[in-house]
């Protein structure tokens, strides 16, 4: 069989399973291990079983042996699971898909380090969609550069763990890089009590968490009698799963180097 190997972390969760639906559908990829903790009922069992689809690749414990066989590991974990991940990818020359967010500034240079060595994408948000909206976001923020205040509003399902969201915070940094200004002197995260008038130069933050919302994103411009909204909603983790499969080809031909989502799709 031909395409690249592809080895998925976190093969039991929620994004673990779309990611194996997603390869077992794909005509240029093709699933060679499926990576799990110790103790959870899918151990042992075949990975395909995981979404209706069997394929003979079990789910493993052994983290080491299952990227060792892989061309490209995608890894959806957390910060702490990832960066482990991360380091015997660098062992074995294996490219990474990192879809994970929450990481310190330490982490984000463990990426960086590492990229001198294997090729990765690292992006916050890996849904094709999402990554069009950063570039139209880009363009109406240097339009609306004056006479309108920016707020951006998130919402998540209630089992996410980081606050703002990973995407929201690259929302902030293309906004605040278009408008010449510095995201972490500007950024405001929350309001309470007499906060006063609001300061023209800052781009405000709010964070919603409840329920199985997959993720919304929404940038409001609120001028003088009118308000320009641009939004993502994701009905289904399934966009990230294909997104994450087009940077794993992406990275097919590279030997090293650290990209993101606008790199994978021609958008720089």
């Amino acid at each position: 069989m031909g395409g690249i190997r592809i080895a998925v972390v976190g093969a039991s969760g929620r994004m673990g399973r779309m990611i194996i639906e997603s390869t077992l559908k794909d005509g240029q990829a093709r699933l060679v291990s499926a990576i799990d903790q110790p103790g959870l009922p899918a151990i042992g069992k075949d990975a395909g079983e995981l979404v209706g689809m069997p394929c003979g690749v079990p789910v493993t414990i052994d983290v080491e042996a299952g990227i060792a066989q892989a061309d490209c590991l995608i890894d959806f974990t957390r910060p702490e699971g990832t960066l482990e991940h991360l380091a015997l990818c660098r062992r074995h020359k294996v490219a990474i898909v990192i879809g994970t967010t929450g990481f310190d500034e330490a982490g984000k240079q463990s990426i960086a380090d590492a990229a001198r060595e294997i090729p990765l994408v690292f992006a916050p948000n890996m849904s094709v969609g999402v990554n069009v909206v950063f570039r139209l976001l880009d363009t109406a923020s240097r339009i609306l550069a004056e006479g309108y205040d920016i707020e951006i509003v998130e919402a998540h399902h209630k089992h996410k763990i980081d606050a703002p969201s990973g995407t929201a915070l690259r929302i902030g940094e293309v906004v605040a890089k278009a408008l010449g200004r510095d995201l972490k002197k500007c950024a405001v995260y929350g309001r309470e009590g007499l906060t006063g008038e609001r300061d023209p130069s800052t781009i405000g933050f709010a964070t919603v968490r409840g329920g199985d919302i997959v993720g919304d994103h929404t940038v409001m411009y609120c001028g003088t009698g009118e308000r320009v909204e641009i939004s993502h909603k994701a009905g289904s983790r399934m966009p990230y799963a294909l997104g994450s499969l087009r940077a794993a080809r992406f990275l097919a031909d590279k030997s090293s180097g650290l990209f993101d989502m606008q790199d994978v799709l021609g958008l720089r």
